[in-house]
């Protein structure tokens, strides 16, 4: 294509950064902005005119998705030998090259989880540790060491910064224990991920031949994601450029989420101080969501906006208004979500367009037990990987041979043909489950070689090429199923539909956001969750954790002014409220039962008098019509009525049952 049709899919600011070929170049660019279509068209741009020689480009973002999904756009924008890589694979590759030049031997194994060597350290020391424990020392290790923070000054900088001590250690004792770490890892004779970088550097400040082969590789440089940056990338990347200018960078301040480990939007912020001939340029037209979408997002964000962020402005056609729900446990929120998703697939919304996102792991076992009981399957963000699961790893194989065999058939046909004996069908299974599970595993790969095929040519050896480069960057295709995910992993992705749950003080802020700098974080996290959805998006969050527990939860002050305000209506009224409606639903659905209530309501206001506590304190209204409904026979039938713990059945079980009984 010549560069008026390459640069005509761009609307003008877009198309600004791709025409600003040289930099030092600052792009502030909003959620939703198309900010990696402007930096891949840009780097096409360079090459289809010549300003670039596609092998000295080299393009870091922050995880090896998105490495893999910038190399697969470049490749359809002809833009072909272009490096795109995270920091930890570029400077790997580098370090691996020029390693037996620079300190000789064989280069040293990569530790992929500090946990032995922590808790090697700590036995060293006498701290006694658990799982837990490892892991959070564990982080604080590599804080520091992201952060440029050595054992020497670790305790002033960790207490000028605000940090407290990690699992009950003071700052001392992990100061000590940082030094024992990196000499258990010398005396294994093996190396971490932020050795690579640490290593990288100090070969590039020593060996001036050395820097000079990089910097020649190397000339033009592109950073997504630039507010995530660390100080270790950053002197990385400022080896990397030399005295050079030839620098573009790309981020929001606005989805700066990660500070705890040692990432800083300050290097994104004041890009203009330390470059002042930069130029700057903002993307704030959002293509992703509907106004009803952006409105809350630059709402949420609005009293803790930061220096250098941009406000959205929506592209879309209007959408349904944004949904907030209260609820009176998490249960109920859970089964209600799952009824909300059947009601959306019923609008053919297909459920991998669908996210429920929290703020913790822990959050998720309730959704999980909701959507199963609806039969409506899901995936775990961070579950078992894509291309670990042997249908997958099968169907890799069979195409390999087919490939070399020589069967003539389109691309998408030979797939069809080959997940077809690994038991795909073209119609869904009706059933959950294992087999459910897998051919949606199976069908992802059908659905990517005819996504690929619209946009380019591609045999079946080059799909299983596309396959083996997506494997070794855990790039997996689309799975159908609803993803159940934290709001950090939901970081740089996007879905039709998205549910915001458990939105509480205590989870909206985390508890553990005690400062005003971490209340700003948790209140950017929201920001990013609700910028994940495109046409849906449903806020919500439970009064209370069980059906017995008392109602004391707030849902977050991050939505103050923004959710619909019936907060002039006391929470009593509101209990009230939900109390009677409870109570006519009941009347309705189970006319035959209202004695059998009415008979566990007066046991229920005699224990009341003889305990002298309140009646709720026994058991809730809910809870008896459940009874009544359910009409328990033993002790172990009562404990499976919701709302009945183990406490209750101990204390009132008995009594129940002879209720029951008598009625």
């Amino acid at each position: 294509m010549d560069v008026e049709e390459l640069l005509s899919a761009l609307d003008p600011d877009q198309r600004q950064v791709a025409e600003n070929l040289r930099g030092p170049l600052v792009v502030r660019a909003g959620a939703g902005t198309g900010k990696t279509r402007a930096i891949t068209y840009r780097i096409a741009h360079g090459v289809l005119v010549g300003a670039y020689e596609p092998n000295r480009v080299l393009a870091v973002t922050f995880t090896s998705r998105a490495a893999g999904e910038m190399r697969s756009r470049l490749r359809d924008l002809g833009a072909h030998g272009v490096q795109a890589q995270t920091f930890h694979a570029a400077a790997l590759r580098q370090l691996s090259y020029f390693w037996a030049h620079a300190v000789g031997g064989p280069m040293p194994q990569i530790q992929e989880s500090k946990v032995g060597l922590v808790a090697q350290a700590a036995g060293q020391l006498g701290i006694g540790v658990d799982r837990t424990t490892i892991r959070d020392l564990a982080a604080e290790i590599e804080w520091s060491k992201v952060t440029l923070t050595g054992q020497e000054n670790y305790v002033e900088k960790a207490r000028a910064t605000g940090r407290e001590g990690v699992a009950g250690q003071t700052l001392e004792s992990i100061g000590r224990l940082i030094a024992a770490y990196e000499e258990a890892k010398s005396a294994r004779g093996v190396i971490d991920f932020e050795d690579i970088l640490l290593i990288l550097i100090g070969i590039m400040a020593e060996r001036d031949d050395i820097a000079r082969q990089i910097r020649h590789q190397y000339r033009y440089f592109v950073v997504d994601e630039y507010q995530d940056v660390s100080p270790l990338q950053q002197r990385l990347l400022d080896h990397w450029l030399g005295e050079r200018r030839d620098l573009c960078v790309v981020g929001d301040v606005s989805q700066t989420i990660y500070s705890f480990t040692g990432a800083t939007p300050s290097y994104l912020r004041d890009f203009r101080k330390r470059f002042k001939e930069a130029s700057e340029i903002e993307l704030v037209r959002d293509y992703r969501s509907t106004p009803q979408i952006v409105d809350a997002a630059n709402r949420v964000i609005a009293p803790g906006r930061l220096e250098g962020a941009v406000k959205l402005q929506a592209q879309r056609p209007s959408g349904p208004a944004v949904a907030y729900h209260d609820y009176d446990d998490d249960d109920a929120e859970a089964k209600d979500i799952a009824k909300k998703i059947l009601a959306l697939q019923e609008q053919d919304v297909p459920l991998s367009e669908i996210a429920i996102l929290v703020r913790t792991n822990s959050q998720s076992q309730a959704f999980e037990t909701a959507l199963g009981d609806a039969g409506i399957g899901f995936v775990m963000r961070g579950g078992e990987r894509y291309f670990s699961r042997r249908e997958v790893r099968e169907a890799m194989v069979m195409m390999r041979s087919y490939a070399r065999s020589g069967v003539e058939s389109t691309m998408p046909e030979a797939v069809r043909e080959i997940v077809t004996q690994l038991g795909w069908a073209r119609k869904a299974p009706k059933n959950t489950g294992a087999q459910r599970e897998r051919w949606e595993a199976l069908n992802a790969l059908v659905t990517l070689a005819d996504d690929i095929a619209e946009v380019r040519e591609a045999d079946l050896a080059g799909f299983v090429a596309e396959l083996e480069e997506r494997a070794s960057m855990q790039n997996a295709p689309t799975v159908e199923g609803v993803t159940i995910s934290t709001l950090h992993a939901a970081k740089g992705l996007e879905w039709d539909a998205v549910f915001l749950a458990g939105m509480s003080e205590g989870l909206m802020p985390i508890s553990l956001a005690e400062t005003p700098e971490a209340v700003n974080e948790e209140r950017r996290l929201l920001y990013v969750g609700v910028t994940r959805a495109r046409e849906h998006l449903f806020v919500s969050y439970a009064h209370a954790r069980s059906a017995s527990g008392r109602g004391n939860r707030k849902r977050t002050r991050f939505l103050d002014g923004i959710w619909p305000e019936t907060e002039n209506i006391s929470r009593a009224t509101r209990n009230r409220r939900r109390a009677k409606d409870a109570a006519l639903e009941f009347e309705l659905n189970h006319p035959d039962d209202l004695r059998l209530l009415e008979s566990l309501k007066a046991w229920r206001k005699a224990q009341s008098a003889e305990e002298r506590k309140p009646a709720y304190l026994i058991l809730v209204d809910r809870v008896l019509m459940n009874i009544a409904a359910a009409k328990p026979t033993t002790i172990h039938e009562l404990g499976k009525v919701k709302g009945i713990g183990t406490m209750k059945l101990d204390q009132y079980g008995s009594a129940i049952l002879q209720i029951v009984d008598a009625s």
